[in-house]
C-alpha cells in the first residue's frame, strides 16, 4: 500500500499535512503489513516513479481532480496533522473519502 501526503518539512517526525496550495514536500509513504516500509519525500510529485494508491488531503475543498483522474483514491484528514497519525487513521480507516464533486 502507498499513500502520498502533502507536507510541509522533509522531516519524517516533524512534517505536517499541509493543503495542496500550500505543500513543499510530498511524503511517499509506503506501508507493509501495518508497518511504515519507508517514507520518501519529493520536492515534486511527478518525480515519483511508482504506482500511488492514495493521496491524503487535509480538507474536503482541495482542488484534486488531477488524482481524481488519474483513479488515485483521495481520503480526508480532518484532524490528523502528521505523517503517524495519518497512516494510523488510515489502517483503522478513521480517513473518509472525499465526495468527486470536488474535481
Amino acid at each position: 500500500m502507498s499513500l502520498l501526503i502533502p507536507v510541509d518539512c522533509s522531516s519524517r517526525h516533524e512534517a505536517l499535512l499541509t493543503t495542496l496550495d500550500t505543500t513543499k514536500y510530498w511524503a511517499f509513504v509506503e506501508l507493509n503489513q501495518g508497518q511504515i516500509e519507508r517514507c520518501k519525500f519529493y520536492k515534486d510529485r511527478n518525480d515519483i516513479n511508482a504506482f500511488i494508491e492514495t493521496v491524503v488531503v487535509q480538507n474536503d475543498q482541495e482542488y484534486t481532480w488531477q488524482f481524481q483522474e488519474e483513479n488515485i483514491t483521495v481520503l480526508v484528514a480532518p484532524t490528523q496533522r502528521s505523517i503517524d497519525e495519518i497512516v494510523e487513521s488510515y489502517l483503522f480507516s478513521e480517513l473518509h473519502e472525499l465526495k468527486t464533486n470536488n474535481i
